[in-house]
């Protein structure tokens, strides 16, 4: 860190107020799983009914960062990295500002999921695997992008040319190949809201 740079954290409002002014504690839901698995689908869906309650949230998904924030990374190995270390650290910021935050990347490789743990920290990091296998994924394909994997169209594409490991360890594993929309749904809603008292 550069001896240039004087943080002023002593100086702002804490955690706690924050939190207070929110009615809950900040935490971040970090989902990861192939594309097309329904993690942004998810996403969506649980924001809507935290919203509803009055629960204060924010949603980082992949393809949004990616066009914005992180729009000059590709999909290297040290791109992958740098998008998941940024995003961990907006979504630290968000949630120790008293938000849900609702974070919804590919993150394929454990080394990612461990950073971004690491970073936010594990008191505040819901890790949510969104399993789908790859071939339940290809046939769904919302965004077009398994058949333009398959044509060649997209290099270093997760599950076919880039590998995704499977977790060791997870909070929480919603099988979108076995269970409705709903049940996982609901069952991604009451692991927040136990994480939010």
């Amino acid at each position: 860190m550069s001896t240039n740079l004087h943080p002023i954290h002593d100086r702002l409002l804490d955690r706690s107020a924050k939190e207070t002014l929110m009615g809950h504690r900040g935490l971040v839901v970090w989902m990861f799983g192939l594309s097309g698995s329904g993690k942004s689908t998810l996403a969506a869906l649980l924001e809507r009914q935290l919203h509803e309650s009055g629960i204060h949230t924010a949603v980082l998904d992949g393809d949004n960062v990616r066009s914005g924030l992180n729009s000059n990374l590709g999909f290297s190995d040290a791109d992958r990295l740098e998008n998941i270390r940024r995003v961990s650290e907006v979504a630290k910021l968000f949630c120790r500002n008293g938000l849900v935050t609702l974070a919804s990347f590919i993150t394929p490789r454990i080394e990612l999921r461990e950073l971004a743990r690491q970073t936010i920290g594990t008191e505040d990091f819901l890790g949510v695997y969104v399993k789908c296998d790859f071939e339940t994924c290809a046939r769904r394909d919302v965004k077009g992008l398994y058949a333009k994997a398959a044509a060649g169209g997209v290099a270093q594409f997760t599950g076919k040319d880039s590998t995704f490991e499977e977790p060791l360890e997870v909070d929480l594993i919603l099988d979108t190949d076995a269970e409705s929309e709903t049940e996982s749904l609901a069952r991604l809603e009451a692991a927040v809201r136990a994480r939010l008292t």
